[in-house]
């Protein structure tokens, strides 16, 4: 079953719109994209690749939301202190993100993106962020958005950011952002040439950003 419902899409201002599927009891929403520039209107599906069977536990539940003016963040339940322990950087996950990325930029006639170290500092201090404070915004709790919390690395021109929640491995992020108009654009904009990628497994939590 799917149900429109109305959203902003964070790159530019422009509003778009979010659809959210119920498939066999498990939550799954779909699409979240932010970029600097001008307010752009998308329209975010829900793309459901595959129905899980009912016998294994529910999968985590997966967000790609734009953020809603007037609507508080996303929080969860705080962190236990089993998760606080310290996590390992998932490198592979963040490489293959960022290997099937440039695999459609190349479909699409773009040059594959060049990994930066300090988009992937800005890109995997977000996801450890929002996986630590249990949020999942474009927005830092702190008032950041994804410009600001780039140029902070020493990175001069932001372009865009992706970010998700609840997939469980890199095809499936990937995936679940070519399904969405929002976060696809932000894939296949050949004006953009660099990237770093975020992944914090502690409720798996992803972001790409993306410099020019």
């Amino acid at each position: 079953m799917l149900l429109p419902y109305r959203a902003v899409s964070r790159r530019g201002r422009r509003g778009g719109a979010l659809l959210l599927s119920l498939a066999t009891g498990a939550l799954l929403v779909g699409g979240l994209a932010a970029a600097a520039g001008p307010l752009r209107p998308a329209t975010v599906p829900v793309s459901v690749a595959e129905v899980r069977p009912a016998a294994p536990p529910a999968p985590p539940l997966r967000l790609l939301i734009p953020g809603l003016p007037g609507l508080p963040d996303i929080r969860l339940p705080p962190v236990t202190t089993k998760e606080r322990e310290p996590q390992r950087r998932a490198a592979g996950p963040a490489a293959e993100v960022v290997s099937l990325t440039n695999r459609e930029r190349g479909k699409a006639g773009c040059r594959p993106l060049t990994v930066d170290r300090r988009l992937t500092a800005a890109a995997q201090g977000h996801s450890e962020d929002m996986a630590e404070q249990r949020f999942f915004s474009h927005t830092s709790p702190d008032g950041r958005g994804f410009a600001d919390r780039i140029h902070a690395t020493g990175y001069p021109s932001p372009g865009a950011e992706n970010i998700a929640y609840g997939q469980t491995s890199a095809r499936e992020v990937v995936a679940d952002w070519m399904g969405s108009p929002g976060h696809r654009r932000n894939i296949l904009d050949c004006e953009l040439t660099e990237i770093g990628v975020g992944f914090d497994r502690r409720g798996y939590y992803w972001t790409q950003d993306f410099g020019r």
